[in-house]
């Protein structure tokens, strides 16, 4: 009786695995996975077949090559030339930047003097919210890192400004 219920779920079960196909894993570079293959020619490439285990294919972008690839990069270098910046325009750009960076490294200093006067070389007054002795401590510590991140702040900005023309 078990035996007449359970025939038609395994015709079908058989069904399905016939459908999909054998998958062959061939070795060499680079490894190749394939159902295209018969059995005697994946015997003779050496390729064994993966049973049970689920597949993911994934499809990658080729790239151009050719003509195809070489036109893109033509057409660059023509407005390339097209697209050059007179003097006139660049020291106004050079002008514009070293502006900036100024104000920056202004704003910088203003950050690193303030901190440093609230660290006050470790002894920082504690406020009213820092009963407790470890909060103080974390503060100071916390002052004392970004007073260095400050500091290399202003290093960067100084050694920017000093690359311009």
């Amino acid at each position: 009786m078990l035996n007449r219920l359970l025939a038609p779920l395994l015709a079908v079960a058989s069904l399905g695995v016939q459908a999909q196909g054998t998958v062959y894993r061939c070795p060499g570079p680079p490894v190749l996975y394939t159902d295209a293959l018969t059995a005697k020619e994946a015997s003779e490439k050496g390729c064994r077949t993966i049973e049970g285990t689920p597949i993911t294919v994934m499809q990658t972008v080729r790239p151009r090559g050719g003509a195809a690839a070489a036109a893109p990069a033509a057409a660059e270098g023509q407005r390339g030339a097209e697209s050059r910046v007179d003097n006139q325009q660049q020291r106004a750009r050079d002008d514009e930047r070293r502006r900036v960076l100024q104000a920056e490294l202004r704003q910088a200093e203003e950050r690193l003097s303030s901190a440093q006067k609230e660290f006050n070389n470790g002894q920082g007054e504690r406020r009213g919210d820092e009963r407790n002795y470890q909060k103080y401590l974390d503060r100071m510590a916390e002052l004392k890192d970004s007073i260095g991140r400050y500091e290399s702040d202003v290093q960067a900005l100084r050694r920017e400004i000093a690359k311009l023309p």
